[in-house]
């Protein structure tokens, strides 16, 4: 006799050793890939005085890498394997508020918006040169890459996990070997360490030298922004934003820079 309670539309619940299957299969995957989530950090623990929620590499990842596709729409970046040590990087790094759309940057870093609600000058926002995240096999991989594209995730990796002196090292060394299809992408990728290393005048003047993409508008409204040029913010960024996905991290982003940019202007 049927239950009266069961309804033809009730979905069965998969049993509990399939769903373990499945969650041990991904946990498997994840591991192949480098984009396990760290367990733990050692004696690192980064402190919050709220409590912030973790970020999946994974999905970091996914995101770390969409500015390659704006600059380079048909490149394969389904294929690409994360760098040493980016699980570590990611659980490693304090929120951010100003943050540059290029390489190795995931919208998910900008998590804690007490800042922006509590401080009327957004100028006290922007990046300064944050202590490095101890990571050798990141740091050994990036010394011994050499070829185009894995160059940008040396250097979005080095850039992410503070390691300042080797990114512009990095830049230094390959600069003139960047090959002509990925010069602009690698230029959005300089001012992006300008940026994230506390030369913010700088970091935009390189921006707005730039041809207009997707990155370079949305960066140029952010720095904008965080330097105090709300009117010019607006522009830059309501352009970036119409032409990201709304399934993109980064369009919501660009609309939360747009909002504070409004508030200002």
């Amino acid at each position: 006799m049927a239950n009266e309670n069961t309804s033809p539309d009730t979905r069965v619940q998969p049993p509990l050793g399939a769903l373990m299957t499945r969650y041990l299969a991904r946990q498997a995957e994840a591991h192949a890939a480098g984009l396990a989530p760290v367990e733990s950090l050692g004696e690192v623990v980064p402190f919050e005085a709220a409590p912030v929620q973790t970020v999946d590499p994974r999905l970091a990842w996914e995101e770390a890498l969409a500015a390659v596709r704006h600059f380079q729409p048909n490149s394969k970046t389904r294929t690409w394997q994360a760098p040493p040590d980016w699980p570590l990087v990611v659980a490693s790094h304090e929120p951010t508020v100003a943050l540059a759309f290029c390489v190795g940057n995931f919208p998910q870093l900008v998590r804690h918006l007490r800042p922006v609600l509590e401080n009327a000058d957004l100028a006290d926002l922007r990046p300064t040169a944050a202590r490095a995240v101890p990571a050798p096999a990141l740091t050994s991989w990036a010394a011994q890459t050499t070829d185009f594209p894995r160059m940008f995730l040396a250097l979005g990796a080095l850039r992410l996990a503070g390691q300042f002196e080797q990114a512009s090292a990095l830049v230094a060394k390959h600069r003139s070997a960047v090959p002509e299809e990925w010069r602009a992408a690698w230029l959005n990728e300089e001012a992006a360490l300008a940026w994230h290393t506390g030369r913010a005048e700088e970091a935009l003047a390189l921006w707005q030298a730039q041809p207009a993409s997707v990155p370079v508008l949305f960066n140029r409204g952010m720095a904008a922004l965080f330097l105090g040029k709300a009117a010019e913010a607006k522009k830059s960024l309501a352009e970036a934003i119409a032409q990201l996905p709304e399934a993109s991290a980064w369009h919501h982003l660009g609309r939360l820079y747009l909002t504070l940019a409004e508030m200002r202007a």
